[in-house]
């Protein structure tokens, strides 16, 4: 497993991390049993995966905890808390910092640990942003004094920020040491407005979105590639609508277009670490294997710069 320092926290992990959210919230969606998770876990961490991601909002927290029962010192846990009583929410009451320090307790409880090494605040609009900074931020900074969080996060809305531009006003502030950024082939914008921002201020970043449902599914793509046609902001000529990626699946290249995009991901010059997500071993096994793959040949690179380079209003969900 390649590793890799995760900006100024100075933490070294692997370059693969594992995602407990998603569609698949390691099997719990599909409906696979606790043991059966906690087993995925640890088979993470037996392949070297040293940062795990979860979140209040996944109900995974508790599946972490137990999976690393004894092997606490043997990852970095990254979670997060959103800044609305309910997740997702597009309205309704926000949570006081009171309610943040009261909710960071629940969750080292379910994650049985004394501390986290990275709290994040979940989800974040550009709207959001600046009561998260007057009301919320002092209370994680009392987390950290008090020695019940590490490192302060935050985490954007990609699904409906796809331009980034809650992260582009937060990383005007010295606040934070890790954030978590939609990042893909389909949707490379972080390149432009994030990753000079957090080089910049060495802030980490945990790269999400890496692979989607339009990666994953020709129905979905062709809905993506008909959309971004339609709208202009893809050049039909540019592409084989009937299989618009299929180059990259070239021996040449790479085994898979799923295989190239996390490949697109991990080489990416500000990208820190790739989390991928799954409820199956052999899944997740390739997944690793792929992040762990070397950059992608300079002309495919070059091909997605000219097809996808400028796309910043798909996510890929």
């Amino acid at each position: 497993m390649d590793s890799i320092r995760l900006g100024r926290t100075g933490l070294t992990v692997s370059v693969a991390g594992l995602g407990c959210g998603g569609h698949s919230r390691l099997g719990q969606r599909q409906g696979k049993s606790v043991s059966h998770s906690v087993a995925l876990v640890q088979a993470a961490l037996d392949a070297g995966v040293t940062l795990i991601d979860t979140a209040a909002a996944y109900g995974t927290e508790e599946i972490v905890g137990e999976a690393l029962r004894g092997r606490r010192d043997a990852a970095v846990i990254s979670t997060k808390i959103g800044p609305y009583l309910r997740f997702p929410a597009e309205e309704g009451p926000r949570i006081t910092g009171a309610d943040l320090i009261a909710r960071a307790e629940e969750t080292l409880g379910r994650l049985s640990t004394d501390h986290i090494d990275i709290l994040h605040l979940h989800g974040v609009s550009p709207a959001d942003y600046p009561y998260c900074r007057e009301e919320l931020t002092p209370a994680l900074i009392k987390l950290r004094e008090a020695g019940k969080i590490r490192f302060t996060g935050i985490t954007e809305r990609f699904v409906e920020d796809t331009r980034h531009a809650m992260l582009e006003i937060a990383l005007s502030d010295d606040l934070w040491d890790v954030v978590m950024v939609g990042f893909s082939l389909l949707n490379p914008s972080a390149r432009r407005t994030v990753f000079p921002l957090t080089e910049a201020q060495d802030v980490g970043t945990l790269i999400m979105f890496a692979v989607r449902r339009a990666l994953s599914q020709p129905g979905a793509m062709a809905e993506l590639i008909d959309g971004l046609v339609a709208r202009g902001e893809l050049d039909p000529g540019a592409l084989d609508p009937a299989d618009p990626l299929g180059y990259l699946a070239r021996p040449e290249v790479a085994g898979s277009v799923i295989e190239a995009a996390y490949r697109f991901c991990r080489h990416e010059p500000g990208a820190h670490v790739v989390l991928t997500g799954t409820g199956s071993p052999a899944h997740l096994a390739q997944n690793i294997a792929s992040i762990n793959g070397p950059p992608l040949p300079p002309d495919a690179q070059a091909r997605l710069a000219a097809q996808f380079g400028l796309i910043d209003s798909v996510s890929g969900n």
